[in-house]
């Protein structure tokens, strides 16, 4: 899938399951643990801010390929980057096409929320990047204005959600919600995705009916669908809240 429908899946499945997050301390055991991960994860800063970091976490397996939208959110840093982990990873759809690199990326996000502030905020600038780039903000054929003009607004949205109190205890749960919504979406495709990596079995539709990306179905039907999801999803938990 392309980068703008995998940022709005992502978005759609963090105003999705924010609910359910918070849901969990109820079932008390080792559930109950999460108490302080999830509280507040409802109010309209923290919503705002997970739905953008879920959004820029669903870019994340496609690091793995140099010409994705995620290799040039930030220019040549991210372009490097983008060549060292495909090939590490083996290649585009290969590891971070799968359920274990979501849950590492959870894993590892949640460990720099709890420990080192400043690993986590750079988590957080990095994923809200993510995010304005894959919804198209940018000028084409100019990388390096593009990446100044994503970093400027990047810059804005990450002080103005500081200003707001956001505390990222949750961001764990955003970056895994965020890379599964991307292996799922892949998966719905005419490619698929080895979601037991390393297992190379790719899971996909059958009959070659899976998407194919970039074509009409998905740039005038899903994408359309998904921005006024998002939007319902948004105007759904946050006008409640208002009230």
């Amino acid at each position: 899938m392309m980068g703008h429908t995998h940022a709005l899946s992502g978005a759609a499945a963090w105003l999705l399951l924010a609910p359910a997050l918070t849901a969990l301390p109820a079932l008390g055991g080792p559930a109950a643990d999460l108490a302080p991960m999830v509280a507040g994860v409802l109010s309209p800063g923290e919503l705002i801010a997970g739905a953008l970091v879920c959004a820029g976490a669903a870019m994340l397996p496609d690091l793995d390929h140099p010409h994705a939208t995620i290799a040039q959110t930030f220019g040549p840093a991210t372009w490097v980057l983008s060549k060292v982990v495909n090939w590490a990873s083996g290649g585009h759809r290969h590891a971070t096409h799968s359920l274990a690199f979501a849950v590492a990326a959870g894993f590892g996000a949640h460990f720099l929320a709890g420990r080192y502030p400043v690993g986590r905020d750079i988590v957080v600038i990095l994923m809200i990047g993510l995010a304005v780039r894959a919804i198209g903000i940018g000028i084409p054929g100019k990388t390096i204005v593009s990446a100044l003009v994503n970093i400027a607004i990047t810059a804005g949205a990450f002080v103005l959600l500081q200003s707001r109190g956001v505390d990222y205890l949750w961001l764990g749960f955003a970056v895994a919600i965020g890379c599964l919504a991307h292996v799922v979406g892949d998966c719905l495709t005419e490619r698929g995705c080895p979601v037991l990596w390393p297992l190379q079995h790719r899971w996909l539709l059958p009959w070659k009916i899976g998407i194919k990306t970039g074509r009409t179905f998905e740039v005038k039907i899903l994408g359309p669908v998904l921005s006024v999801v998002v939007i319902g999803l948004f105007a759904a938990r946050l006008m409640p809240v208002a009230a």
